[in-house]
């Protein structure tokens, strides 16, 4: 059993996104360690890039600062390494856009992300029909048991394009909750529950909901629906504001776990 499946032994899972490099490229490690250690079940690791369309203000401004503190890809995956070094067991799937990816060179990036330790990729500006490149590299030759691509279902997605995009989903799915940018709502997107039964009558895979959530009390709302709840904006705001980032980490992941058990 790979870590992603044992991962979702225990459903619904807690999954926070922190990206490498802020405030800083120490304290990032040791928040995502402070995550691992204190209830998160699987980790969103972010890859910082200049031009992050998906994400909203919050998130933009923490990989801003990433990169002015001289985050790259090659040291976000010398951060992975080391963080297994540290008995971080829990999946790490990194999520990152494509340029950055490319840059470094496909083959490589995933043969280095592998060797570091990750478990598989995030790439919300990849579609489906322009993965073909990524997806070759993944299954080459070299990889007996190749790290997933985790895909992206939004609820502006037509059936079809649902049915496409679940039926040949590994690892897990990433249900978008709510159209638009990353960030915190004020409640959890209103027909929520019938976009999860859509996506699970395409798949056996476990659906994980992102987007718009930022509450203990959402995440139990949303856990009664999903196998796994995605919580991006309210930690990188929370912690990244916090005195004391590693320790806020800790109460942070502890406060949703307890929702969640």
């Amino acid at each position: 059993m790979n870590r992603i499946e044992n991962a979702f032994k225990n459903k619904p899972i807690f999954m926070p996104y922190f990206p490498l490099g802020y405030p800083n490229l120490e304290i990032s490690i040791d928040v995502i360690e402070a995550f691992a250690k204190n209830g998160a079940d699987l980790i969103e690791v972010g890859l910082s890039f200049s031009d992050p369309l998906a994400d909203g203000p919050v998130i933009q401004q923490a990989t801003q600062v990433a990169l002015e503190q001289g985050i790259t890809i090659k040291k976000s995956l010398q951060a992975v390494k080391e963080l297994r070094k540290r008995d971080v067991t829990i999946p790490l799937i990194l999520m990152g856009y494509y340029n950055p990816m490319l840059a470094y060179g496909l083959e490589k990036f995933v043969l280095d992300a592998k060797e570091a330790g990750a478990d598989g990729f995030i790439i919300p500006d990849l579609p489906i029909e322009e993965s073909d490149e990524f997806e070759n590299v993944l299954v080459g030759p070299t990889r007996e048991s190749p790290l997933p691509l985790i895909r992206m279902i939004a609820p502006t997605s037509s059936s079809d394009r649902m049915e496409k995009i679940a039926r040949n989903a590994k690892g897990f799915i990433y249900l978008v909750s709510v159209t638009g940018i990353t960030g915190e709502r004020k409640s959890i997107a209103e027909g929520l529950s019938d976009l999860i039964s859509s996506v699970r009558e395409h798949s056996s895979v476990p659906v994980c909901v992102g987007f718009g959530i930022g509450t203990p009390e959402q995440a139990k709302e949303v856990g009664q629906m999903a196998d796994g709840v995605i919580v991006g904006t309210a930690c990188v705001r929370t912690i990244g504001g916090s005195e004391n980032p590693v320790e806020m980490a800790r109460e942070f992941a502890k406060s949703f776990l307890k929702v969640l058990q």
